[in-house]
């Protein structure tokens, strides 16, 4: 079962762990996946850096890690081999090498990028040694050492005048690079810096240090620093599922690399995806990936913050009252306690269209997934948690096998169907209410008999045969076509299996004026807007019941239910 969170961050870098540090102090659920292979992991120390000047790379990130999880963030050690946008409970899935997946409200992309050296036989050996890229990261280290520069680009004479600030010994090997023109060549020599032809083969080591650079006529030049300028690839393992792209990014004109690109913020072109740390720039230093991350993590708190407002005001121009019962694929009332109040007290109001067809109140379109998600997301749970007493009356009994729970709200039905030893279906329009009851159902140790899936039943179903079909208190604040539904559950019931129908069968007691014109169907009107074939069923339970139930002040009161449990023969 795939885990939930708020965000995802995919690379546990200096960037990668300080969007997780943003956004754990929001108090945003938050996972990092870490392959544990950081770029600067050669290095001996990170620069530049204010407070933490010549940290060992690994030491910053092991108390970047720390202040994480001190937050509530989670770390996981693995490498991600896909991301793509997702249809269920959260917005995208990340995939791991191992097989196991998590799901995510956003996304924060902190891979990083992949240096690709020139073709030196010894280079990669010595690479973050005495082989570097950036005077601004290791020219200190190597002041007044012999330093020499390998040309492979248009930037090359750029590199030597700047390595120039940091030795008086700089020569720069022509190798594969283009020729300097005349105003260059006075450059270089102005500033004593030495130009060599020819073609690098190879480097001289002694006693594991550099000590020359090998030419191809056989010539060695003695040399205790080498620096190149890269390839700069941001990794892009993951962007096809998610359809972004990369783009070239110059420098004084000239491509350097390849970045993802994205706003001063750091949002990609694909909604609720955000970039930081050098797959945005492939220029940052360590201190500059980490602000540029606090920066996209700031925007995506602002983006999930913005979506809750919305839903609070769908619901709140809605005019939900505390306690009302769940709708299209929401079930129904998993049987509350006397500890919550009002539960389900106008859910019959859609039958004369209260709501519109598609929930317009006040003139503003509500749709019916965008109502219970605002629904579920005014608290942190709705229903008391218990199964529905109708299912556990009557399903007791059962030899478990296969159900399908419809409209499973937060999931208690479920959860206590799996407990019994059934392989569980349990649908659901609230992507929200799904989220809630698959972490409800991993803390019940059944999340692996339990599989939740999102659907609007008045536009799809759940495929398959059932033994075991339960629709509880299908009713609605927003349309509903209960009959055509109900009518499709009955279809879905395998030969020999049940189907469990509980619904309201009048107000509670203390709606003292209800609408006159909303019906409520008797057990029988149920049965016979089934349409079932004759002779195929045979109906166990066709009766009304009264129940106990709070109203909105919390006093007691009661309410009349109907049940209808009918058999398919075989």
């Amino acid at each position: 079962m795939d885990a939930k969170y708020d965000v995802v961050v995919v690379g546990g870098g200096a960037a990668g762990l300080s969007g997780a540090l943003t956004l754990g102090r929001a108090r945003r659920k938050v996972l990092v996946i870490d392959a544990g292979r950081p770029r600067n992991a050669p290095a001996q120390g990170v620069h530049t850096y204010l407070s933490r000047e010549g940290m060992p790379p690994l030491e910053l990130l092991a108390a970047g890690r720390e202040e994480v999880i001190g937050y509530g963030g989670e770390i996981v050690t693995g490498t991600v081999v896909s991301a793509e946008r997702h249809e269920g409970p959260g917005r995208f899935r990340v995939v791991l090498e191992d097989g196991s997946a998590v799901v995510a409200d956003r996304l924060l992309l902190t891979t990083g990028l992949v240096d690709e050296l020139p073709d030196v036989p010894g280079l990669a050996e010595r690479w973050g040694r005495d082989v570097l890229h950036c005077p601004y990261c290791h020219g200190w280290e190597v002041r007044d050492q012999a330093i020499g520069i390998i040309s492979t680009g248009p930037l090359s004479v750029h590199q030597a005048l700047l390595w120039r600030q940091w030795s008086d010994d700089v020569v720069l090997f022509l190798h594969t690079g283009p020729e300097p023109d005349d105003e260059q060549r006075e450059q270089l020599a102005a500033r004593d810096v030495t130009v060599v032809e020819g073609q690098v083969t190879g480097l001289d080591v002694t006693g594991d240090a550099l000590t020359g650079v090998r030419l191809a006529d056989g010539r060695v030049v003695a040399r205790q620093a080498l620096t190149v300028a890269t390839r700069l690839t941001a990794r892009t393992d993951l962007l096809a599922g998610l359809g972004l792209e990369t783009e070239d990014q110059e420098m004084a004109g000239h491509v350097i690399g390849t970045r993802v690109p994205a706003d001063a913020t750091g949002a990609t072109s694909v909604p609720g995806v955000w970039v930081a740390g050098n797959a945005a720039n492939v220029t940052e230093q360590v201190i500059a990936a980490a602000a540029g991350a606090l920066r996209a993590a700031a925007a995506i708190n602002s983006d999930l913050i913005a979506e809750e407002t919305r839903h609070a005001v769908t619901a709140r121009r809605a005019g939900t009252p505390h306690g009302e019962s769940r709708g299209a694929a929401e079930p129904q009332a998993e049987s509350r306690g006397a500890a919550e109040p009002q539960a389900e007290s106008h859910s019959a109001s859609a039958a004369h269209g209260a709501h519109g067809p598609h929930g317009v109140t006040d003139g503003v379109p509500v749709s019916a997934e965008e109502f219970w998600d605002a629904r579920y997301a005014e608290k942190t749970q709705i229903w008391s948690g218990n199964p529905n007493a109708a299912l556990v009356r009557q399903a007791a009994d059962l030899e478990p096998g296969r159900a399908l729970d419809l409209g499973c709200g937060e999931g208690a039905d479920a959860i206590w169907l799996a407990r019994r030893g059934w392989q569980v279906t349990a649908t659901d329009i609230s992507r929200v209410a799904l989220d809630r009851a698959a972490e409800h159902a991993r803390a019940a140790g059944v999340a692996d008999l339990i599989d939740w899936q999102r659907h609007d039943l008045a536009a799809s179903f759940p495929e398959g045969a059932y033994d075991l079909v339960s629709a509880h208190y299908l009713h609605s604040l927003v349309e509903l076509p209960r009959e055509k539904i109900l009518r499709t559950a009955a279809a879905a019931v395998a030969p020999g299996g049940v189907l469990l129908i509980a619904g309201h069968a009048g107000w509670p007691s203390w709606e003292h004026t209800p609408p006159v014109e909303v019906h409520f169907p008797t057990p029988q009107e149920v049965l016979e807007s089934l349409e079932l074939t004759k002779g195929a069923w045979e109906v166990l339970l066709a009766e009304e019941f009264e129940r106990t139930q709070s109203d909105p002040d919390g006093r007691p009161g009661t309410r009349t239910d109907n049940v209808l449990k009918l058999r398919r023969l075989p």
